[in-house]
């Protein structure tokens, strides 16, 4: 049929085998940025968004997030996370809230899609609990920007 992983000779969507692949050290860190009026920006820093502190928030929802990965991705492995870190950082001069989550773990299979899972809830939790003082809010740069282990090695992009 094609060369993805996920579906078999006859096209039907499977799980990738992982069985006889070694378990290594694997993370990988996403990237996202919630764009934002600057009065919105100014709000969250100053602690006077009405649903609460909006970092510890997004940086809580986005370790829950990795953690449910397989319950929101298709064909997703379960996984034993070591590490979840979610970063969040107020960037005044692009007036956003810039997004980093990294994953950890030593196993079989990439921790891609949970380290992108967090940072996208993250994301949506900023949204969320800003989106009565702003409308005009942007998800913006949703990205990979590291992952080391497994057989593909190294990825790095800025």
């Amino acid at each position: 049929m094609s060369n993805f992983t996920h579906f078999d000779s006859d096209g039907r969507a499977v799980m990738v085998d992982v069985t006889d692949k070694a378990v290594t050290e694997r993370q990988a860190t996403a990237a996202a940025r919630v764009r934002m009026q600057p009065e919105t920006l100014a709000a969250i820093a100053e602690g006077q968004i009405g649903k609460g502190d909006v970092l510890a928030v997004a940086r809580l929802a986005g370790i829950m997030a990795a953690k449910r990965t397989p319950d929101l991705i298709p064909l997703c492995h379960p996984l034993a996370l070591t590490s979840v870190k979610v970063d969040l950082t107020l960037n005044g001069a692009e007036s956003c809230v810039e997004i980093a989550a990294t994953c950890k773990l030593s196993g079989k299979t990439g921790v891609e899609m949970e380290a992108l899972t967090a940072a996208s809830v993250a994301a949506l939790t900023v949204y969320d609990m800003c989106k009565a003082l702003d409308k005009t809010m942007q998800i913006t740069d949703l990205r990979l920007i590291h992952k080391s282990g497994g057989k593909s090695g190294e990825f790095t992009q800025a």
